[in-house]
């Protein structure tokens, strides 16, 4: 919905101020070159001439400002009308800024710039002005069509660089919601398997762990849940959560789940996106530690590798994942998803088989601490 509003505020076409710079910038050259000619030609009454060419020039300026607003009216049309629209109404207005170079110079007091009596004499003539004018309007003709297809050049990178934008908002949001998306997939059978759990717990009155259950899933859950998806969080955070998680299941793996934390110190203020590892410590409960009747070791280490943060999950259970397993690949496709849509080629992740029994994977991101960006 934002989005829309601010389209709804983009007007589109060629700024005010840019149109107005460009009429000004065209003018400008526009007085420079007819005085120079003038100069060149050795005119006389230079200092008479070049107040009335200000005079046009002002008048040149106000009649293009009104071919720019003319001009907006076509913005949202197709490119070839704007095309015709632009070079059809340069010619009236070329007629208008020759006929007020005409009056300027010829009719205004021309007693001033030209002694020649006949010459005075011709200029009132209806033919003569006639002429004259049509001939000025065809050379300002050419001179307002080349502002005119600026105009349309600026236009068109004008309405460009708004798409351009607009897009770049449609893929930020997009990459947002996606990323939104992966951080909610928390495995659902998680929390069937805990609520069956607790429910055990009750039925043989072992209140203590199940109140104990009860408070570690609410800390999970609201930790999990009312983060920022598109925040990240340090180590030191993440890992707290997934200790909670490890907690609620070892109620369910009391004698098989053993857990094993190696991170450095100076590696807690890392940061990482939040519970990039819970589909990853979650594989390992479900394939390393429920699939077995022996004790399993979950690890979760850190370690920095030439400006890289570098994470493993891994355990020693016999029966790591297999392609059979239904599902298996969800929860690292899942990471693997959201370590390129918030880092690109930079966030990397490799998984496999340990030789000395077990499932390992390892996290490849860079390295962000916090208070850097």
């Amino acid at each position: 919905m934002m989005i829309s509003h601010a389209e709804d505020g983009d007007r589109g076409g060629v700024p005010a101020t840019i149109a107005l710079y460009s009429i000004l910038g065209f003018w400008f050259f526009y007085a420079v070159l007819v005085t120079l000619r003038a100069s060149v030609m050795g005119f006389e009454a230079q200092g008479a001439m070049a107040a009335r060419r200000a005079v046009v020039t002002v008048i040149g300026i106000v009649v293009t400002w009104v071919l720019y607003l003319c001009l907006r009216g076509f913005d949202r049309k197709r490119l070839a009308i704007r095309i015709v629209a632009a070079f059809s109404l340069a010619a009236p207005f070329a007629l208008a800024t020759a006929a007020a170079n005409f009056y300027v110079f010829n009719i205004y007091d021309p007693a001033s710039l030209f002694p020649d009596s006949e010459y005075r004499k011709y200029a009132h003539e209806q033919d003569f002005a006639l002429k004259q004018i049509v001939e000025d309007a065809i050379s300002r003709y050419f001179f307002l069509a080349a502002w005119a297809g600026l105009y349309l050049a600026l236009s068109y990178a004008s309405e460009a660089h708004r798409v351009e934008r607009r897009a770049s908002r449609l893929e930020r949001a997009a990459q947002q919601a996606e990323l939104r998306s992966l951080r909610y997939q928390v495995n659902p059978h998680f929390l069937f398997n805990t609520l069956n759990s607790l429910s055990s717990l009750v039925m043989k009155d072992r209140r203590d762990e199940a109140e104990q259950m009860i408070l570690s899933l609410s800390n999970f859950y609201r930790t999990s849940l009312t983060g920022d998806p598109l925040e990240d969080v340090s180590l030191e955070e993440e890992v707290r959560l997934q200790k909670l998680y490890l907690d609620i299941e070892s109620v369910r793996f009391p004698d098989r789940l053993i857990v094993r934390i190696d991170i450095p110190e100076a590696l807690l203020n890392a940061c990482v996106p939040g519970l990039i590892l819970q589909p990853l410590v979650e594989n390992a409960i479900k394939y390393g530690v429920s699939r077995t009747s022996s004790p399993v070791t979950v690890t979760i280490a850190a370690r920095e590798e030439s400006g890289m943060l570098l994470l493993t999950v891994a355990d020693d259970g016999d029966k790591p994942p297999s392609a059979d397993d239904g599902g298996s690949g969800i929860g690292l496709a899942n990471v693997r998803d959201r370590l390129y849509a918030r880092f690109g080629d930079q966030g990397q992740i490799r998984y496999g088989r340990r030789d000395g029994g077990g499932f390992m994977v390892h996290l490849r991101l860079p390295m962000i601490r916090r208070g850097q960006s």
